[in-house]
């Protein structure tokens, strides 16, 4: 298998059955994972804050940074490499209370409500989700079977399981194979 590592504030796509793609370390942060298991093409976005409206240019320079230009954007790339948005698969790992144990930012929240209005904004839904708690997460995009899953606190837990990808979908949609 071929890890691909999604750096903070960044996104990567990929559209080979052995290529992993792998973010470390997202505590309210949000990894947001995109995959069709059809066309065997998956994306990983790692951003870091909900809008980019409080520093545009900043927005323009790295807009994997933020929710608002990040997710638009990994959309647009797997679907300009052939990923059909009605059989998308979304998950997103992430938005946890870190260094803010008192909530005066609450930048997981924030972060995890942009996620949901983007999302509904662009007519996909999230089929898996690991959000909130205290601690930081890994999680991975295995991107021949779809299986997403994440390490919390020296634990592993699935949270799209792996499908054996044969090219096609067997009849199912995305919503039967959660």
């Amino acid at each position: 298998m071929e890890q691909i590592v999604v750096g903070m504030s960044d996104c990567r796509v990929a559209n080979e059955p052995g290529q992993v793609l792998t973010t470390y370390a997202l505590g309210s942060c949000i990894g947001l994972a995109v995959h069709d298991p059809q066309a065997a093409i998956g994306g990983l976005l790692h951003f870091m804050l909900p809008d980019s409206s409080i520093d545009p240019a900043r927005g323009r320079e790295n807009p994997c940074k933020f929710a608002d230009t990040g997710i638009p954007l990994l959309l647009e790339e797997v679907y300009r490499r052939g990923a059909s948005k009605r059989r998308l698969v979304v998950a997103a790992a992430g938005a946890a209370r870190m260094m803010d144990p008192r909530n005066v930012f609450d930048i997981g929240r924030r972060n995890y409500q942009a996620v949901r209005k983007l999302l509904w904004k662009a007519g996909l839904m999230l089929h898996a989700e690991a959000i909130g708690g205290e601690r930081s997460r890994t999680v991975r995009l295995e991107i021949g079977s779809g299986r997403f899953w994440m390490h919390e606190g020296g634990e592993q837990r699935d949270l799209v399981p792996a499908r054996p990808w044969k090219g096609e979908t067997n009849g199912l949609s995305c919503a039967d194979r959660r």
